[in-house]
């Protein structure tokens, strides 16, 4: 079920060039949220009609908050970006499918690019077994690494060789030895393109979190749509609505 509120921002701070993490103080919407899903939050300004989609990276039901991390990309976020403790903004959510809890594997990959680690925090938190956190960075700032090495083995990747494995999630793998029954991941779509050809070619089940544009949020406006193996029963094509069909999809039912 999702829910349209107003909440309360108890907490925000800058952890990285252009990435902020803010705590909202939520009425329904902590209760409900699982991994992998997402909120949008409406702006103030009445000119930018659309909310802005982010993910979840954290959930506190006790405290009734959830926690994003986000990473100013246009006008919306950063407006989002000035507000502090006690600013107000419209939400709605918890949207989306998250990812699958209860598949029973002994030892997976959580795998995160940029924007697409957040998720990993609270996904790593309730998926039981053994995991193996394996999260690309552009360079040495290394948002939310004390959250990750939490709930699992931490191993990293950057693109200029500053800290871990110089490469890509891929290249930390292989150079680690690393082996697992499934991958969970989300990022940049030639992340996940290449983490399902791997998946594919090792056997392996892949759950892929897209990242994509979003405009209605809800699945009413077909605006982030991607291609399908099958045809889709709303809109009668090979089509699926990342925002509400996904953004969690196992790796078979989609073309990237």
């Amino acid at each position: 079920m999702k829910y349209k509120e107003t909440a309360v921002i108890t907490e925000q701070k800058k952890i990285a060039t252009d990435i902020y993490s803010m705590w909202l103080k939520t009425e329904a919407i902590a209760g409900e949220a699982v991994p992998g899903q997402f909120v949008s939050l409406y702006s103030r300004d009445e000119s930018r009609m659309l909310p802005r989609p982010i993910s979840i990276c954290q959930v506190d039901k006790e405290r009734e908050s959830i926690r994003l991390v986000y990473r100013i990309a246009g006008k919306g976020t950063r407006e989002f970006s000035v507000y502090g403790p006690g600013d107000s903004l419209e939400i709605i959510g918890p949207l989306g499918n998250g990812f699958p809890l209860d598949k029973g594997y002994q030892k997976v990959f959580l795998i995160g690019g940029g924007i697409g680690i957040p998720p990993m925090v609270e996904l790593a938190r309730q998926l039981p077994g053994e995991k193996q956190l394996i999260v690309g960075y552009r360079n040495q700032e290394l948002f939310l690494k004390e959250e990750l090495e939490e709930n699992g083995k931490l191993f990293i990747a950057t693109e200029d060789g500053s800290a871990g494995t110089r490469g890509n999630v891929l290249d930390a793998i292989r150079e680690n030895g690393l082996k697992a029954e499934a991958v969970f991941a989300c990022g940049p779509t030639p992340m996940l393109r290449a983490l399902k050809a791997y998946a594919l070619e090792e056997g392996m089940d892949c759950y892929l979190s897209l990242e994509e544009r979003m405009a209605c949020g809800v699945g009413a406006c077909l605006a982030c749509v991607c291609h399908s193996m099958d045809v889709d029963a709303h809109t009668h094509v090979k089509n699926k609505r990342i925002c509400k069909d996904g953004p969690v999809f196992a790796a078979e039912e989609i073309e990237l």
